[in-house]
């Protein structure tokens, strides 16, 4: 006795039989044949993740719902980030208006400082004005050979700087910080001008090239131009 041949239902036989691959190309073909047999949609089941079957209309809501929790999680996103820049451009705007009332450095460097730390919670915050000796009677100073040796790897080009610190790094930028952290640095003017202003966190992680410095650019911006037409009680 010959053992039949097993039939392959995925390959047309020579009686033109309709097999899967017929169909997918039909319904390739025929985009909107279930448009117009809607009643074909309670008959077509589909595999789901617990292993039952449900219906291609269950499918189609389940796959709708997804996407749609997977857009309100995308909009709660957007509406988190449009009140954080909200907040920020508040906060900055208040900052602006304290150091356009300064009458010298000091008040300008005091400030900066103190809206840091009470406005913004960052953790630390420096200014470090450029002279040819360090000081830190009213506001810091330090000389360009000074601050090129103790962060120049970081301020290359005097371009703004986001990423982690070393240790001397940090304490140099804020002396009292500890340990490891990380930095955004900007510089106050486009060359080697007026010197530099900082935001720092113990946490090497918080500041790095994605977090954004449109605010900090700002406020240099405002610095550069104040900075020159004020009394400076430093020589």
């Amino acid at each position: 006795m010959v053992a039949s041949e097993e039939k392959n239902c995925d390959a047309p036989n020579a009686d033109g039989e309709i097999n899967d691959e017929t169909v997918r190309e039909y319904l390739k073909n025929h985009d909107d044949f279930l448009q117009r047999y809607p009643d074909m949609l309670d008959f077509l089941h589909v595999s789901h993740a617990s292993g039952s079957a449900v219906s291609l209309v269950e499918k189609q809501v389940s796959v709708m719902r997804e996407r749609s929790m997977e857009l309100r999680q995308r909009l709660t996103a957007l509406s988190a980030n449009a009140k954080d820049n909200d907040a920020i451009f508040e906060q900055t705007r208040a900052l602006v208006l304290k150091l356009l009332d300064a009458t010298s450095v000091e008040e300008l460097y005091s400030a900066f400082i103190i809206s840091m730390a009470t406005d913004f919670n960052v953790e630390y915050a420096s200014m470090i004005l450029y002279a040819d000796n360090d000081s830190s009677e009213g506001y810091r100073t330090a000389s360009h050979e000074r601050i090129k040796k103790e962060i120049g790897a970081l301020f290359r080009g005097h371009k703004p700087f986001c990423g982690t610190l070393r240790t001397e790094e940090l304490l140099f930028l804020f002396p009292e910080g500890e340990g490891v952290g990380s930095a955004a640095i900007m510089p106050l003017g486009s060359s080697e001008q007026l010197g530099l202003i900082a935001v720092g966190s113990s946490d090497p992680s918080r500041y790095d090239s994605k977090t954004g410095t449109l605010f900090l650019a700002h406020i240099s911006e405002v610095l550069v131009k104040l900075i020159p037409s004020l009394s400076h009680t430093k020589q």
